[in-house]
């Protein structure tokens, strides 16, 4: 019996390192929730440093990489690893109260990476201009309020301005001070696109 070789195409570095950074950025936006600040008004989700994350998934990794590392964290979640906000997991917390601000990440990563990257090819984040990454970062706020906010308010039965009052308006300071960080963190060249 005649055995058949064939060859194998390696996987590009650039993949690998790419896929690497994503499991890297899953796994810190899941140790992030160690630190769960409760809001003392009903129905708003604590708060916790998992959009600082986001943001620096998508301008890291970009648009595809960026969405995906967020994927992986919610598939994560999802099956039973404890990396959502109160260290909680499991398709409850994927369809709570909660869940559209969950759901919104990939998304708003996606935006973040192809508005400062131009699309997917990876630029070097101290050439993009300050007010398009702080733009970046401001649009995928809205997208993630937005998204998460809606369903709050459909899941719990509450009005549009109760759902804003609640699952939005105690976290803008902290989402300043998130996107400061995260601009801090890029624009320190510490933390680099792997461009191809």
């Amino acid at each position: 019996m005649a055995t058949e070789e064939s060859s194998i195409d390696r996987v590009d570095d650039v993949v690998v390192r790419q896929f690497a950074r994503a499991a890297v950025l899953a796994a810190l936006i899941g140790a992030s929730v160690l630190v769960t600040i409760p809001v003392p008004i009903a129905g708003a989700p604590p708060i916790t440093l998992q959009v600082l994350f986001v943001f620096l998934a998508g301008l890291v990794l970009g648009p595809v990489w960026g969405a995906a590392s967020l994927v992986l964290y919610l598939v994560a979640g999802g099956v039973g690893v404890p990396v959502f906000a109160g260290m909680n997991s499991g398709l409850g917390v994927l369809i709570g109260y909660s869940g559209g601000y969950l759901w919104s990440y990939p998304v708003a990563a996606a935006l973040i990476g192809a508005i400062v990257h131009r699309g997917t090819t990876l630029r070097d984040l101290r050439d993009v201009s300050l007010p398009v990454i702080v733009s970046a970062l401001v649009v995928a706020t809205l997208v993630i309020y937005s998204m998460g906010a809606a369903y709050m308010a459909w899941v719990l039965d509450m009005g549009a301005w109760e759902a804003v009052t609640a699952g939005v308006l105690p976290f803008i300071p902290g989402e300043i001070l998130k996107m400061a960080a995260a601009v801090a963190i890029v624009r320190s060249g510490r933390i680099t696109p792997v461009r191809s």
